[in-house]
């Protein structure tokens, strides 16, 4: 406090950490003595109250709920959540007739409008599948009702006129 007045100047360092600088001149410490110029850190409140939520469809992969992640560890946890969905493409891939083509995850990072700090703030998993011709058949409904549109319009296409 300088004049009745508090000088108070928040600073940031490269990792994004935010302190707040108060100079308290004439405050004292536990063991009396002077101290000017502390550091202590400030948390922001929209980097507090951030959550993360998994939008797939997915059951056994993590933040299914929203939860959160602090931004100095926002890049290895979602590392690692995507990591999960690549496990799951690589199971799937191993059943029989299926093949693993190609996995691709990305990393979305952002800057907190409030305190300016860069965080990791979403993935995203892509896979290639190729499956056998009998597992797409299982999975589209439309195959059988198909192949039986296919045969009625085919009856009459070749027709036998000499009697």
């Amino acid at each position: 406090m300088m004049n009745g007045i508090s000088l108070n100047q928040n600073i940031s360092n490269s990792y994004g950490d935010i302190y707040n600088l108060g100079y308290a001149k004439n405050a004292a410490n536990s063991d009396g003595k002077e101290k000017i110029g502390q550091v202590s850190k400030t948390e922001c409140q929209t980097c507090k109250n951030r959550k993360y939520v998994d939008g797939s469809n997915e059951s056994n992969v993590s933040f299914k709920t929203p939860g959160h992640i602090d931004p100095s560890s926002s890049a290895a946890l979602v590392s690692a959540h995507e990591r999960q969905h690549v496990g799951n493409a690589v199971n799937e891939g191993s059943k029989k007739g299926n093949k693993l083509l190609s996995v691709n995850v990305s990393l979305k990072t952002s800057v907190c409008p409030e305190c300016g700090r860069v965080y990791v703030s979403g993935g995203e998993t892509r896979t290639v599948m190729k499956k056998s011709l009998e597992e797409e058949t299982k999975l589209n409904p439309y195959n059988e009702g198909e192949e039986l549109v296919k045969r009625f319009l085919m009856q009459g296409m070749n027709v036998d006129l000499a009697a």
